[in-house]
């Protein structure tokens, strides 16, 4: 509950703390890291719209986006590798729970019966393809040693040995996941968030359509993915400070460290992106291939050093 509760209150100031760092390096004041939350509350107040013709999927797509990145986000042991949900904090169990919303979205992009709909839900199960066989091999890498996907199983190993978080199999699948969380959260230089140019746009193409509390859900449920692979990709690469224990002072410092490692993760990451530019969907593919050799390396590593 304390995991869910943080991505749930927290993702939106990420997503605030991002904007206002990418404002600061462009030499704007920015609005506040508070502003997505105040923007979330404009559009509660709203009545929601649907396009003539939509039918379940479309009014049903935000809400499953929402709960399956929560559920993600109960098994990921962002806090502690007590996590109470056992053999179901698998690794590809979180991936085929972030899948499962994305796929929802596309089809409610193409329920719309848009042009722009069928546009981004194309794109995004296009990148979506070609970003899960690099998560699958790079969780090969990561349990071969531990023998099982399970996360709180491979976080642990982690925290008894930090030799096993800076060997070049861990360094392989970082550079590996990494490319991923940019593909998979939008991100430049995959994705634009801030443009509704026609010919760049992946994610904002397939909710065009959304509005008032339906687009509320779905701004929120990007924010709280991002979050969630930022966290997923700091609990397997960044596992210090986890806490091993349930009681209270362990958790509140664990607690701490994980926002502040988001946090530093999220603020790099916007950063970054004021120096990068965003790459044509033709060559997305490569960087993605790139990602999954890293990956394929990764378990090469894994059974002979």
């Amino acid at each position: 509950m304390l995991q869910v509760g943080l991505i749930v209150v927290g993702a939106p100031l990420l997503t605030g703390l991002m904007r206002q760092v990418r404002a600061r390096m462009e030499g704007r004041s920015g609005a506040g890291i508070g502003q997505p939350w105040r923007d979330l509350r404009k559009l509660m107040r709203k009545k929601p719209l649907a396009p003539d013709g939509t039918g379940p999927v479309f009014r049903t797509g935000p809400l499953v986006q929402v709960s399956t990145t929560l559920m993600a986000a109960a098994a990921i042991p962002f806090v502690s590798v007590h996590t109470g949900l056992g053999g179901a904090a698998d690794l590809i169990a979180v991936v085929a729970l972030l899948t499962l919303g994305t796929a929802t979205l596309a089809l409610a992009g193409l329920d719309t019966g848009t042009a722009f709909g069928g546009m981004g839900a194309s794109r995004e199960m296009t990148i979506t393809a070609l970003a899960e066989p690099t998560v699958l091999m790079a969780t090969f890498a990561l349990s071969t040693r531990v023998g099982s996907t399970n996360l709180p199983a491979i976080v642990d190993a982690g925290l008894k040995d930090a030799g096993r978080v800076v060997s070049p199999v861990s360094v392989l699948a970082a550079f590996a996941l990494a490319a991923v969380v940019l593909a998979e959260a939008g991100r430049l230089p995959v994705d634009n968030p801030s443009t509704h140019l026609e010919l760049t746009m992946v994610h904002e193409a397939m909710v065009l359509e959304y509005s008032g509390p339906d687009l509320a859900l779905v701004e929120l449920a990007a924010s709280m993915r991002l979050a969630v692979l930022l966290g997923l990709w700091s609990a397997l690469f960044l596992p210090w400070g986890t806490a091993t224990a349930t009681g209270a002072l362990p958790v509140a410092g664990a607690t701490g460290l994980f926002v502040l490692k988001v946090g530093v993760l999220g603020a790099g990451l916007a950063a970054a992106e004021v120096f990068m530019a965003k790459l044509r969907l033709f060559r997305v593919p490569e960087l993605l291939a790139g990602s999954f050799l890293l990956a394929v390396l990764a378990v090469s590593a894994s059974f002979f050093l």
